[in-house]
């Protein structure tokens, strides 16, 4: 299995890109929430100057976040930089639009706008619409601006089957977060493919996660393992938290302990399930380091559920039943160390 890595975009990025490409990571990943981390296509252009040949991918951008125009000139414009290593992460903008108090777009949407970007980074002409104004548009100015010439790769951030017959649909490859049941990722395959035009093509498929490989007699349960994979198990509990008050809400699906730390944090943040300012209460800090009194919400249920969490032998016996379920490349998230975390992650995968 391919290894690579996501971070979050701030200044002094491209030093770390620059570190995955020499212990031969596969890609470097930036998130794109724009009112929580950096924006990733300023960091990118400064990765894909520091580097020659990782591949760079955004991880994942929305068109509920950018038009689909603008979004292609920045993707053509980083394939101009890095030309043929550009990876176009898409999605419904769960997180991005949930930090802005907002509703994540549709899958349909989503679709339309994959569409739109890959014809307009190939240098074809679509149907741009502004409510009933409707015009033909394309890069008018390409070469040393906007490549359209060297491939970019797209893939569709997935958790369950609609948004995966997006992928099959447009040729796409798939990305999931935390998604470790080989399982479910067998289901999102089957999905793509029933879709596909061409039910035989060859994407690719990437899992974000985080890993902490365990010391000698190291408790699994202790502060070190807590730490490395706390972000993104707060991540889910945010979620469950800003949606407990939907109907079919994701947190009538946990179990009473994860209910009762979905109740813990609400609480912990001062903020309630149906406050309309939850999302300034809840995503602060979102996919960063946790603050050491949050580690009693890092529960090992979740922490085995959404994170690589053992000994070398254990992380190697998962690692291998994921690739087994068609996982082409483990990306971690790093937030204890990086480079350190980076180093491990590439000695383990070879």
């Amino acid at each position: 299995m391919r290894a690579g890595v996501v971070v979050t975009a701030h200044p002094g990025v491209e030093d770390l890109a620059v570190q995955a490409e020499e212990l031969g990571l596969h890609s470097f990943w930036l998130n794109d929430t724009p009112m929580v981390h950096g924006d990733p296509f300023v960091a990118l252009g400064l990765c894909a100057k520091a580097t020659s040949r990782i591949r760079l991918g955004i991880g994942v951008t929305s068109p509920a976040l950018r038009s689909a125009p603008a979004a292609a000139s920045a993707f053509a414009s980083l394939n101009a930089l890095a030309p043929g290593r550009i990876i176009c992460g898409i999605g419904t903008g769960n997180t991005a639009r949930r930090t802005l108090g907002m509703r994540p777009t549709t899958a349909a949407t989503m679709e339309d706008f994959t569409a739109a970007l890959q014809d307009l980074c190939a240098g074809r002409t679509i149907e741009y619409r502004e409510g009933d104004r409707v015009r033909d548009v394309r890069f008018l100015h390409t070469g040393a601006h906007a490549n359209t010439a060297d491939p970019i790769e797209f893939v569709v951030a997935a958790l369950g089957p609609k948004a995966a017959a997006v992928a099959g649909r447009r040729g796409t490859g798939l990305i999931s977060f935390g998604l470790l049941d080989p399982t479910a990722w067998q289901a999102l395959h089957d999905a793509r493919r029933h879709a596909a035009h061409d039910p035989g093509s060859r994407t690719d498929s990437y899992l974000v996660t985080a890993l902490h490989m365990l010391d000698e007699d190291e408790d699994p349960r202790g502060d070190a393992a807590r730490d490395a994979t706390g972000h993104i198990v707060l991540s889910l509990l945010a979620f469950a938290a800003d949606t407990a008050a939907d109907s079919h809400a994701f947190a009538d699906r946990l179990g009473p302990e994860e209910r009762e730390a979905v109740r813990r944090l609400l609480d912990r943040r001062g903020t309630t399930a149906t406050a309309p300012d939850r999302h300034t209460r809840l995503y602060p800090d979102y996919l960063q380091r946790i603050a050491p009194e949050d580690r009693d919400l890092i529960l090992p249920s979740l922490m085995n559920t959404l994170a690589l969490v053992g000994t070398r032998d254990d992380l190697r016996a998962r690692i291998t039943t994921l690739e087994q379920a068609g996982i082409d490349e483990l990306l971690i998230q790093p937030v204890i160390d990086p480079p350190t975390e980076m180093a491990q992650l590439a000695k383990l995968l070879t």
